[in-house]
């Protein structure tokens, strides 16, 4: 493809030769001649001497380089854009597979494609141009949207709603009962949870992720909100829009996460935990109460610079712990001084 197509299709600006033909796209260790690749930091420059690439995806044009550049306002979603376009192919409807199992109570929409040993259980309805991969199952009158991915060995538990363009990767399970006891009398007791799921639109669900059912009301994922894997979020938990959970995280009963919230790895939320939009949660962070608005690492969580000052004297304690000691053997000595 000539560059000068690509450059119409990313609204960018080419410094070198228009009529480069671009054959892939790749990283710039890895890209090779007739690759684009990009830029997205001023630490890659050293790479470049070495780089194979035809053409160069910048924000900012580099002087006294051979390669073409290609002037782009983001060159990270540039480079996305263009992932998309070369390598990921327009989806293709195989219709129902006869080893598929769909109720003649369900509802199915144009050129979708439900793949053998799946399960579409009495009431469900899935709009149009949705995959459903095998061995996935979709209880009883869940809804799905239009242009879903369903990847194999997912669950989709009874009453639950899902978007339009929502991928959920393999292994997770939306809708699990919520993890609601009561204790008596020796005994744990368990509270049913009638409630449900409900999903927005645009958002990605890593594999193995485990979105449990509210007791009554709906658990609730809001629309463009990415979670990674291996992540838990129990009964009740109110997530905003657009907000990262990145692998591990894990969220207590009824809380609330406001909208373009990231929880970095391991974080963990405690039940009833409020936080507030446009917050940043460091990495191995506990959380509890109301969180406000702001960047936050520790267990319990603390503001990240108090954070950042903490771990420098966490790291200075043996040294510190060496100095008392030989203060308290001085203090001795003058004691002992003083009493002779």
């Amino acid at each position: 493809m000539k560059l000068k197509e690509l450059a119409s299709f990313l609204d960018g600006e080419i410094l070198g030769d228009h009529d480069l033909e671009i054959t892939g796209v790749s990283g710039i260790s890895e890209a090779k001649e007739g690759d684009i690749t990009f830029l997205s930091s001023k630490r890659f420059l050293k790479d470049l001497p070495t780089c194979r690439a035809s053409c160069l995806i910048v924000k900012e044009s580099i002087p006294d380089i051979q390669m073409t550049q290609l002037r782009v306002s983001n060159p990270y979603l540039a480079f996305a854009k263009l992932l998309g376009h070369f390598y990921v192919k327009p989806g293709k409807s195989f219709g129902i597979s006869k080893s598929a199992y769909v109720s003649d109570k369900a509802k199915i929409g144009n050129n979708v494609s439900v793949f053998p040993f799946s399960y579409i259980s009495d009431g469900v309805s899935i709009g149009d141009d949705c995959i459903i991969y095998p061995n996935v199952f979709i209880g009883e009158n869940t809804a799905i949207g239009n242009h879903c991915t369903i990847y194999p060995h997912v669950t989709l538990r009874e009453g639950v709603t899902i978007g339009n363009r929502v991928i959920i990767h393999s292994g997770s399970v939306i809708g699990s009962d919520g993890f609601g006891y009561v204790f008596d009398q020796g005994r744990h007791y368990k509270i049913p949870q009638v409630g449900g799921v409900i999903v927005g639109d645009d958002v990605e669900i890593g594999s193995n992720v485990s979105v449990d059912r509210a007791t009554t009301g709906d658990t609730v994922i809001g629309k463009g909100t990415k979670i990674d894997n291996l992540c838990q979020i129990a009964h009740n938990v109110k997530i905003g829009t657009n907000s990262i959970l990145v692998a591990q995280v894990g969220i207590g009963g009824s809380s609330e996460i406001g909208d373009y919230v990231t929880l970095a790895g391991q974080v963990g939320v405690s039940d009833h935990t409020k936080i507030d939009s446009e917050t940043m949660i460091g990495a191995q962070s506990g959380i509890m109460g109301h969180v406000t608005k702001g960047a936050y690492s520790g267990s319990p969580a603390i503001p990240h610079r108090d954070w950042l000052k903490s771990q420098a004297i966490y790291a200075k304690l043996p040294e510190l712990h060496k100095k008392i000691k030989e203060l308290e053997e001085r203090i001795r000595e003058l004691e002992r001084r003083n009493q002779g």
